[in-house]
C-alpha cells in the first residue's frame, strides 16, 4: 500500500474540517438541549446521547476511508444500517455546520448594525422581543441546517445509483461498438451485486469491444479478483482490455493486477497495445500508465505500431489527450474524475473539483480530428455520494 505525501495530507486536512464541523454541531445541539424545560437528567443523557453517536460516527467513517475492512460483500442491511449513515453524516454535517455559523454570523452582524443605528438614532429604549418571528427564524434555520444531511442521503440512496446510458457516434475508421466502464472502485459501496448488473447491462448492448480505463478497486486489492470475475462476465467479439488507475497503483502492484487479469481473460495494456484484424480492416487498442502514480509512456505504447492503423488509446487520467491529438490518435477514452461526484451548476457553469482541476473534468472534446471521451464512471471515492453527476455506462459507435 503507496500513499503520496500530498494525498495524506488530503486525507488529514479532509478529517480536520470534518472533526471542526462535527465539534460545533455538537455544541450548538447541546446549547439547543440545555435551553430546553426538560429535566437535568433528561439533558444530561441527551448530551451524552448525542455526543457518543457523533464520535461513533466520525470514527466508523474515518476507519471506513483509512483502514481496508475485510468484507468483500457486505449484506444491504449492513450498507443501510451502518456503513451508508456514517458516510451521510460526515459529509452532510460539514456542509450544515457551515450553514449553521454562516445564519449564526450573519444575524450576529445584523444585530450589531441594528444596534449601532439605535445608538446613532439616539433610541435608548430596547426594542421588544417577537417570539413567535424568532421561533420561525429558528424553524427556519433548523430547516436549512437539516437540507445538506437530507441531500446526502438522496446522493448516497438514488443517485449513485441512477446511472445514465450514453450513446455516442464518433469517426474512427472502422465500423465497432465499443462499450466503455471506469471508476468501478469495488469496495464496501460496490458490491459484486452492483458491479454484476452493471456487467448484464453491458451484455445487452451486444459490444464488439469492451475497455475499462482504470480504478478498479476502491482501498484494497482484495476487491479485485470479484471485480474482475463480474467484469469477465461481458461477451465482446474482440475481449476486453484495460488499463490501470491511480487506485490499483496506491493499494497494489502491476504484478498483482495482471495475474487477477490474466485468471479472467482480460488484456491489460501497461504502456502497449494489440492489433485487432477484421473483416474490414486491422485497428488497434492501445493503453497507457496512470498519468499521476504510474509510469507513462505513450511513445513505448505506440512503438511498431503502424501509423495507418486507427487506433484507440485507453488512459486513467484525461491529460494525456494532447499528445495523443498529436500523434493523429482518433479516439481516447478516459475517466479518473467522476464528473466531479459532488458538482452544482452556478450561472450555467459547472463548479466541482475536478472542474476546478482539470481540463477535461468530463464529457466529449476535440482537438482537429482527434477526439476524447472522459466518462464520470460508476464508482465512488471519499464518499459514496454523487450529487448532479450520475455513473455512467457508454456506448461509442465508431465509424
Amino acid at each position: 500500500m503507496v500513499f503520496g505525501t500530498r494525498f495524506l495530507i488530503f486525507r488529514l486536512i479532509a478529517f480536520a474540517i470534518l472533526a471542526l464541523a462535527q465539534g460545533y454541531l455538537f455544541a450548538r445541539i447541546r446549547h439547543v438541549i440545555r435551553a430546553s424545560r426538560r429535566s437535568d437528567r433528561f439533558k444530561s443523557w441527551a448530551i451524552c446521547f448525542v455526543g457518543t453517536t457523533i464520535g461513533l460516527l466520525f470514527l466508523l467513517n474515518a476507519y471506513i476511508v483509512l483502514r481496508h475492512i475485510p468484507w468483500v460483500d457486505p449484506p444491504m442491511v449492513a450498507q443501510v444500517g451502518l456503513l451508508y449513515p456514517a458516510a451521510v453524516w460526515n459529509f452532510g454535517s460539514v456542509f450544515s455546520a457551515l450553514v449553521l455559523w454562516l445564519t449564526r454570523a450573519v444575524g450576529g452582524l445584523g444585530r450589531r448594525i441594528a444596534r449601532a443605528c439605535r445608538d446613532l438614532a439616539g433610541q435608548i429604549a430596547p426594542v421588544p422581543v417577537d417570539l413567535g418571528r424568532r421561533r420561525f427564524l429558528r424553524a427556519g434555520v433548523g430547516g436549512l441546517a437539516t437540507a445538506p444531511l437530507l441531500l446526502s442521503g438522496y446522493g448516497a440512496a438514488y443517485a449513485s445509483k441512477a446511472y445514465g446510458m450514453q450513446e455516442i457516434s464518433l469517426p474512427f475508421g472502422r465500423p465497432l461498438r465499443v462499450a466503455h466502464l471506469t471508476d468501478i472502485h469495488a469496495g464496501l459501496y460496490m458490491t459484486r451485486e452492483d458491479m454484476r448488473r452493471y456487467a448484464d447491462l453491458i451484455n445487452a448492448l451486444h459490444p464488439d469491444l469492451f475497455v475499462l480505463t482504470g480504478d478498479f478497486i476502491s482501498n484494497s486489492m482484495s476487491f479485485l479478483p470479484g471485480c474482475a470475475a463480474e467484469m469477465a462476465r461481458v461477451r465482446a467479439r474482440y475481449g476486453t482490455f484495460a488499463t490501470l488507475g491511480n487506485h490499483e497503483h496506491w493499494f497494489g502492484t502491476l504484478r498483482e493486477v495482471q495475474a487477477v487479469f490474466s485468471r479472467h481473460k482480460i488484456s491489460l495494456l501497461n504502456n502497449s497495445h494489440r492489433v485487432i484484424r477484421t473483416e474490414q480492416g486491422p485497428f488497434a487498442v492501445a493503453g497507457i500508465d496512470d498519468l499521476g502514480t504510474g509510469r507513462p509512456d505513450l511513445r513505448a505504447a505506440l512503438r511498431g505500431l503502424d501509423s495507418s492503423i486507427p487506433t484507440l488509446l485507453l488512459s486513467h487520467r484525461p491529460e494525456i489527450f494532447p499528445q495523443a491529438a498529436d500523434r493523429g490518435i482518433p479516439v481516447t477514452l478516459a475517466g479518473h474524475w467522476h464528473g466531479g461526484q459532488i458538482k452544482v451548476s452556478v450561472l450555467g457553469m459547472d463548479v466541482s473539483v475536478a472542474h476546478l482541476l482539470s481540463p477535461y473534468p468530463e464529457g466529449l472534446y476535440r482537438i482537429n480530428t482527434s477526439h476524447l471521451y472522459v466518462s464520470r464512471g460508476i464508482g465512488t471515492t471519499g464518499t459514496p455520494i454523487r450529487l448532479n453527476a450520475p455513473p455512467e455506462v457508454t456506448l461509442f459507435r465508431l465509424m
